[in-house]
């Protein structure tokens, strides 16, 4: 019975730290999956890495988290031919829903920032 005891203790005494690249991961992979999203829009840097063949999940992304909540900004391209008001409210969607499901975490606020229409 003690050591249920001190196994409890020791659970509620542990913290789990979600880094800022995880949730950024979960926010460009959950975007991209979305119809319409050409690719996440990146900086010089992203753009080298990915010519180099190197897959960088959290591209485009910029996260913010302030204890619980999280703010999430995105830079997308997207697809010619597709109305832009439904697919960024189809990103917001899946983005909180996945950010709020894998980590617990309560996200506040997707910002989508369209960057390029790709033909």
């Amino acid at each position: 019975m003690n050591n249920i005891n001190q196994e409890n203790e020791f659970i509620s005494e542990c913290q789990i730290k979600i880094s800022d690249d995880v949730v950024a991961s979960i926010s460009g992979l959950a975007a991209s999956e979305v119809e319409g999203v050409d690719s996440m829009a990146g900086n010089i840097t992203n753009e080298i890495v990915g010519k180099l063949g190197i897959k960088n999940s959290s591209k485009g992304v910029k996260i913010e988290i302030d204890g619980e909540e999280v703010h999430v900004d995105l830079f997308i391209n997207i697809k010619y031919g597709f109305r832009i008001p439904d697919v960024t409210s189809q990103i917001q969607d899946k983005v909180k829903n996945s950010i709020e499901n894998m980590t617990g975490l309560k996200v506040v606020a997707v910002n989508i920032h369209v960057v390029e229409i790709i033909v």
